[in-house]
């Protein structure tokens, strides 16, 4: 997984695969998941991040792991 964040167009992008997407589905004003054409989810797009979180969480993460 990758993230990535464009401070010039204020846009998130996290890369879950590096399969190339070939639909994207909008799941909410500028929340976009980006999908393969046997429905795997590759990535997520958010646009006007910053307005949607707090930037500094992004690149924060915690593993919970069931047993």
């Amino acid at each position: 997984m990758k993230i990535f964040y464009d401070k010039e167009t204020d846009s998130a992008y996290i890369e879950l695969s590096q399969e190339k997407p070939t639909g994207v589905v909008e799941v909410s004003e500028g929340v976009n998941i980006d999908t393969t054409d046997d429905n795997k989810i590759v990535g997520i797009e958010v646009l006007n991040a910053s307005t949607k979180f707090s930037i500094d969480t992004l690149f924060r993460f915690e593993v919970d792991r069931a047993a």
